[in-house]
């Protein structure tokens, strides 16, 4: 394989700060799937005082008014350098307050890392925009294959995209919460979630041509490399949880693959076998 590395100009600024959650496993910014430096950050204001307009009442129904705080998002990720609007629409067209614990809706159009459960997060939307722009750069999404789906928000952002989408959760309990996401907003039939090892990808259903991995590990696992369509792109985090980057794959032959290293992030780790 090829691996010429190329430095991202994406990689400034700072990491995310989160919020209390009902849901179990425990939670911090060693597990979190976020940028280590994101490149914008808002200016910051006073806060409102609670019960005045735009207090602490509004700032929770911002999160409740979907549409708005879902506009506001898309307008951060324009800031932020996302410029395919294919993938600026497939988000706005997803509610992220449905895929998270009603404690934090009102955070859920922030650009943060949110718990989910089993020690896992949501990604944050950059990271989200950020790979899925990478992976359909130039072209459209045919057969996209999904490791991690976690509570079902990208494989639901993806099937606004892709002609067929596939999911691999190796937590069952991840696994029924994002089968039960999707199905409440009609996309069970779009999305074809599975049960299993996501290092082993789907060979029965491969090639692919796009593999979107949502957990890092320190090598890419081959037979996800393998279950590349030719000219197929795989976007995966990869290395230690204290230095981990984004990493772009593109098969080129056979048996060789272009490598690009892109942009500083954290993500959960990537795991074998499945979890009860």
């Amino acid at each position: 394989m090829r691996k010429p590395l190329t430095p991202s100009p994406f990689a400034k600024g700072t990491t995310n700060r989160f919020g209390r959650s009902s849901l179990g496993h425990g939670f911090s910014a060693s597990n979190s799937n976020t940028r280590v430096q994101p490149p914008y950050r808002p200016a910051s204001a006073p806060a409102p005082a609670a019960g005045a307009p735009g207090g602490a009442s509004t700032i929770v129904n911002m999160g409740l008014n979907s549409e708005r705080s879902r506009g506001m998002m898309i307008q951060r990720l324009r800031d932020q350098g996302i410029r395919d609007e294919r993938v600026l629409g497939a988000l706005m067209a997803v509610p992220r307050h449905l895929f998270v614990d009603q404690g934090l809706a009102s955070r859920a159009y922030e650009d943060a890392a949110l718990p989910i459960g089993y020690g896992q997060t949501i990604s944050q939307p950059w990271v989200v925009a950020r790979m899925i722009s990478v992976v359909s750069q130039n072209r459209d999404l045919g057969k996209v294959l999904e490791i991690g789906a976690g509570c079902g928000y990208q494989a639901a952002v993806l099937a606004q995209l892709a002609g067929e989408v596939h999911s691999i959760e190796r937590v069952r309990g991840l696994y029924e919460l994002a089968r039960s996401h999707l199905r409440s907003l009609k996309l069970i039939s779009r999305v074809r979630l599975s049960f299993g090892d996501g290092m082993k990808g789907l060979p029965g259903v491969a090639p692919f041509d796009a593999i979107v991995v949502a957990a890092a590990g320190m090598e890419i696992p081959q037979p996800l490399l393998d279950q590349l369509a030719p000219g197929g792109r795989l976007i995966a985090p990869q290395g230690a949880a204290s230095m981990q980057r984004l990493i772009l794959v593109e098969r080129v032959g056979a048996a060789s693959w272009h490598r690009e290293e892109l942009d500083a992030v954290r993500f959960v780790p990537l795991r074998a076998g499945t979890q009860p």
